[in-house]
């Protein structure tokens, strides 16, 4: 299998009531209600947040395919549940402690451990899944996917609401986690064996309790021959989710083509990724290969030059370009929600305006 043949996306979504959109404990009951309507999807650390997972695909096409369906058949039971699928970074109860922990051994101990940042876990994100099936190759590429990830996580906010108020951030969600130990750039490391000595020693060290508490903005996965984007929110409309989805799989081809290359040190990623959780594609971001502020879309410009070549060569690139210009002339979830706000629309209308985005 060569590197980018495959590619799978996980969404997390919000589980609210469709009346007052409120977060609702209602994962258990959704999974029990309809188990077969239910089928691949999987509770999270909150009983108020559920994830699904898409097929291993190997097209765009096949990818929107899956996902539409996983997320119909999702709503269907969740409908059936008395509940409604938000598919956002944040929703207004985040942050506020509603929703309980899932009674799992696991999320117990992290509760119990990380105590405030577990009350306030109420986040959902896009993840990008791309074949690489070489794990030292894997490792290798994350460092030169660093300075792209920004820009990625500029096109997907949809978290500008936490504790009921606007944060005047469209990823509030990426400042909330980045309050873990776990979260941000990877390790610059050469091999999988050095990653994955890392990440035991965070294990030993007894700061997270397993592998599945690396939360990197990269990471190779611990299960399958695949390299993991994890820098993106969740978004409410399915062309932002494939457009990420491709774009990522193409930074991950464009990187394996150029990997013999010396990749320079990039001191700014967590200044980057800061500015890309604030401004969304509202303001600045700091260009990737320049370090210098410019307007966002020369930065997302930038990134879709980068990968061009390769979403020519396959047959991307018109749908790539098409979806790019669409979401840069709409705006993000994150502007569409501040926009709602300033038109007069309350919390729970927000709510409402994500879940029909989300169903559409």
């Amino acid at each position: 299998m060569s590197v980018g043949a495959t590619v799978g996306v996980e969404e997390e979504f919000h589980l609210v009531d469709p009346d007052t959109g409120e977060l609702t404990s209602g994962a258990r009951r959704l999974l029990a209600a309809d188990p077969e309507a239910a089928e691949g999807a999987e509770a999270e650390l909150r009983l108020s947040m559920i994830e699904t997972a898409s097929a291993v695909c190997h097209s765009l096409d096949e990818l929107r395919t899956d996902l539409a369906a996983a997320r119909a058949k999702l709503s269907a039971a969740a409908g059936r549940a008395g509940l409604a699928i938000a598919g956002c970074g944040t929703v207004p109860d985040s942050g506020t402690g509603r929703g309980a922990v899932f009674p799992h051994p696991r999320y117990e101990w992290m509760a119990d451990q990380y105590r405030r940042l577990v009350d306030e876990h109420q986040v959902c994100a896009t993840q990008v899944q791309v074949g690489v099936p070489d794990r030292d190759l894997a490792v290798r590429l994350m460092a030169h996917l660093r300075p792209w990830l920004p820009v990625l996580l500029a096109m997907s906010g949809s978290s500008p609401l936490f504790q009921h108020t606007d944060t005047g951030y469209a990823s509030y969600r990426t400042v909330a986690i980045s309050r873990w130990p776990t979260t941000g750039p990877p390790p610059l490391v050469d091999s999988a064996k050095e990653y994955d000595e890392a990440v035991t020693a965070l294990v030993d060290s007894g700061v997270i309790c397993d592998p599945g508490m690396i939360y990197f903005d990269v990471r190779p996965s611990a299960r399958y021959p695949t390299l993991e984007i994890r820098v993106a929110d969740a978004c409410p409309l399915l062309d932002d989710v494939v457009l990420i989805a491709a774009l990522a799989r193409a930074l991950v081809r464009t990187a394996a083509s150029q990997e013999s290359e010396e990749v320079p040190a990039y001191p700014l990623h967590r200044a980057a990724t800061w500015r890309a959780a604030r401004s969304g594609l509202d303001d600045g971001l700091v260009h990737p290969l320049t370090w210098l502020a410019v307007p966002a879309e020369e930065a997302v410009e930038a990134l879709l030059t980068h990968v061009r070549s390769d979403l020519e060569d396959r047959g991307e690139w018109d749908e790539v370009r098409s979806l790019t210009t669409a979401l840069l002339a709409r705006g993000t979830s994150a502007r569409r929600q501040r926009t709602a706000l300033e038109a007069g629309r309350d919390l729970t209308g927000v709510v409402a305006a994500v879940v029909a985005e989300t169903n559409a």
